[in-house]
C-alpha cells in the first residue's frame, strides 16, 4: 500500500472570536438540553433516552472548552504583549546607547 501524500498546502487555520463560539455552542447543548427534558417519559418510552444525555455531554464538554480556549487566548495575548515588548526594548537599546567600542579590539 502507498503512502498518501498531499498535493497542496494545507491552508492556515482560521482565527476569530474562538471563546464566544464555543461558549455559544455550549449554551445551546444546554437549552436543548432543557427543552428536551418535559419530554423525559416520552424519550424513555421511545428508546431515545440518549438524546437527552448528549445534549447534557455537549454542555459538560462545552464548558472544558470555555475553560481550553480562555487560557489559550490568554496565552496568546500574554505572548503577543511579551514580543511587543521585547520588540520595544530592543528598539530603545540600540536608539539610546552610543557607538560603543568593542573591548575586544582595545
Amino acid at each position: 500500500m502507498a503512502k498518501w501524500t498531499p498535493k497542496h498546502e494545507a491552508p492556515e487555520p482560521l482565527e476569530g472570536p474562538v471563546v464566544a463560539t464555543i461558549t455559544g455552542g455550549t449554551i445551546l447543548w444546554f437549552v436543548l438540553f432543557l427543552a428536551q427534558l418535559p419530554f423525559y417519559g416520552w424519550f424513555d418510552d421511545h428508546g431515545h433516552l440518549w438524546w437527552l444525555w448528549t445534549c447534557l455531554a455537549g454542555a459538560g464538554l462545552g464548558l472544558i472548552g470555555i475553560w481550553y480556549v480562555r487560557k489559550r487566548d490568554a496565552a496568546i495575548k500574554r505572548d503577543a504583549a511579551a514580543e511587543a515588548s521585547a520588540d520595544t526594548r530592543a528598539k530603545a537599546s540600540t536608539s539610546d546607547s552610543p557607538d560603543v567600542a568593542d573591548p575586544v579590539t582595545e
